[in-house]
């Protein structure tokens, strides 16, 4: 029986999500970093992320597709 779960964050990548803010600068050429404006931000700021991350509050944003 194939598992109906298999590759499904792939559509959920931050790239994708509506609250993902990429940086201008990037530290790792081959990955862009920004920031995930999911929750309020903490004395440190917005959580950096990667694109390609995910999380269980992705929310897709229309435009990015």
């Amino acid at each position: 029986m194939a598992d109906p779960w298999k590759n499904r964050n792939k559509g959920m990548r931050c790239i994708t999500c509506i609250f993902y803010v990429p940086k201008s600068a990037t530290v790792i050429p081959e990955k862009q970093i920004g920031r995930c404006r999911r929750r309020a931000p903490t004395l440190n700021g917005f959580p950096v992320v990667f694109e390609d991350d995910w999380c269980g509050d992705h929310r897709l944003d229309e435009n990015k597709v």
